[in-house]
């Protein structure tokens, strides 16, 4: 598809600040609010995101979270890349990445960016995306643990933009996948002591 604006450095940065703006809009917190759920900030892990949101018992907060998570990175990369072409794509992918990691709304204290990971790489490369969705998947079913499926999903998805033919998205890659593992230290602290928490307890 041949964009409809070049990539000049001005451009550049205004896709970077947009892609940034959308990705920090924090859906959980919005969606708990609307709900009658509570602050987000108050239950659980005090974390933004699906998994949190999950644990007020709303199952239909909880999907919207993850769906509007991972729209906001997909329609970032989507809207980029018709405009401006496969480099602004990447650009969008990052900043909205950031913004949902570091909102500025919340003093810089987001989520941990995994739908929103996982909706830019469906945007950007589909069959990696679906590829690290299915890690994902297989990951929960064999250890039943959130936090270990995002982690190893993430690290799989470097090899997968590779192997499946997208090599110029490796270095993007190894950027999120670098900054979700960062993330998640505390879970990766109880993944190794044996007490980080199972799906559906």
């Amino acid at each position: 598809m041949t964009p409809l604006f070049d990539l000049s450095i001005i451009n550049a940065i205004c896709v970077a600040i947009t892609a940034y703006l959308l990705g920090s809009i924090p859906f959980g917190m919005v969606l708990a609010r609307l709900m009658g759920l509570g602050n987000l900030r108050d239950i659980g892990s005090g974390n933004i995101g699906a998994t949190n949101v999950l644990r007020t018992g709303n199952k239909t907060a909880a999907v919207l979270t993850l769906v509007f998570d991972a729209g906001k990175g997909a329609v970032a990369v989507l809207v980029a890349r018709a405009m401006f072409g496969e480099a602004a794509a990447q650009i969008a992918a990052l900043a909205s990445f950031a913004g949902h990691c570091f909102p500025v709304w919340l003093n810089f204290k987001g989520g941990k960016g995994v739908a929103t990971f996982l909706g830019i790489l469906l945007a950007l490369f589909w069959p990696a995306g679906i590829a690290a969705c299915l890690t994902w998947l297989v990951t929960a079913i064999i250890g039943r643990i959130s936090s270990l499926s995002a982690l190893v999903s993430t690290a799989a998805s470097i090899a997968w933009v590779w192997v499946l033919g997208m090599p110029s998205a490796v270095a993007l890659m190894v950027i999120l996948a670098t900054l979700i593992w960062w993330r998640h230290s505390e879970n990766i602290k109880r993944i190794l002591a044996g007490t980080e928490s199972k799906i559906g307890k």
